[in-house]
């Protein structure tokens, strides 16, 4: 479960900023375990969709049970959006989801639960690795015009981060603490093409609609230099086992770091509560290559304007 809680700071960082309006806005989660603040544990969380394991692939994160894929998210959004009706009126509905912020998180699992988790996966067989990026950015486009469909009209993306450098593949992959180089150009692909995207949709509806957030660099900034953010590693998680505590989930039976401030990342993936709120800060303040076409606080000092 700690896992779990830990995966979901991130949206509980972004959840909890200051609203720069007087009127409450909503705000939708979409996604896999970066933002998943309990729905995998079936516990009760508030106004978020998300789901450990799952992408942009129904078949990645196949060996997980009952996990949520991203069609059923949205499948969930579309009954939320007709109980809602039918308690404030369409027209109301209508207007709290335009007016809403969403932000989806995916593509991580499609490569380190599905093309790389096993030699000669099934998906590294059926494609080269640029093809299949190219596939997945062909399958996301989907997801995020049925998001737009759906009435969603200020959407945050996250990119794929640094995946050669979570504490899981260089205990895996790395016998001298480098970012595995082969994981490494996964954002390199993927990411420009995530990009190209976006800007192709927001000229295709004619607004602003999709936001890139630029997560690699993000991590990057404190996992090639984790001293000047106050941490004394980015290479071993707090909890864990086995080489950089990057072996299997975070256990009563694991390592357990004695302060989790200082470290990077709380497990095998996932970033700890103070570097969630480093990212989030980039969120709300941070220049086009971090935030592109805008941060957020410009999206909600323009959305309070109009």
């Amino acid at each position: 479960m700690a896992q779990r809680i830990v995966a979901g700071v991130l949206f509980l960082a972004l959840a909890s900023l200051p609203a720069l309006s007087a009127a409450a806005r909503a705000f939708f989660v979409f996604g896999d375990s970066l933002v998943d603040n309990g729905n995998n544990n079936f516990l009760a969380t508030t106004a978020n969709f998300a789901s450990a394991g799952i992408g942009i692939l129904n078949d990645t994160g196949f060996q997980f049970a009952n996990i949520i894929r991203i069609t059923k998210q949205l499948q969930y959004f579309e009954q939320y959006q007709q109980r809602l009706s039918s308690v404030v009126g369409q027209p109301a509905a209508k207007r709290l989801v335009n007016d809403a912020l969403v932000l989806i998180t995916l593509g991580g699992n499609d490569f380190v639960n599905n093309y790389y988790l096993v030699p000669y996966s099934l998906r590294s067989r059926q494609f080269s690795l640029p093809d299949y990026v190219r596939y997945l950015i062909s399958e996301y486009k989907k997801i995020l015009t049925r998001l737009y469909e759906l009435g969603s009209r200020r959407v945050l993306v996250t990119g794929v981060g640094p995946l050669g450098c979570v504490p899981a593949e260089l205990g895996l992959r790395s016998l001298t603490g480098r970012c595995d180089p082969e994981l490494q150009r996964v954002p390199d692909l993927y990411n420009p093409q995530m990009i190209a995207l976006l800007g192709d949709l927001n000229a295709q509806f004619g607004a602003d609609v999709f936001v890139a957030v630029n997560a690699y660099k993000m991590h990057m900034d404190f996992i090639t230099n984790p001293q000047s953010f106050g941490f004394v590693t980015s290479k071993i998680a707090c909890c864990g086992q086995g080489p950089y505590n990057g072996i299997g989930l975070c256990t009563i039976l694991s390592n357990l770091c004695p302060n989790r401030d200082i470290y990077a990342f709380w497990d095998a993936f996932h970033p700890t509560e103070r570097a969630n709120r480093i990212i989030v800060s980039q969120f709300m303040t941070g220049t086009n290559e971090y935030m592109n076409p805008m941060n957020l606080s410009s999206i909600l000092a323009m959305d309070t304007r109009t």
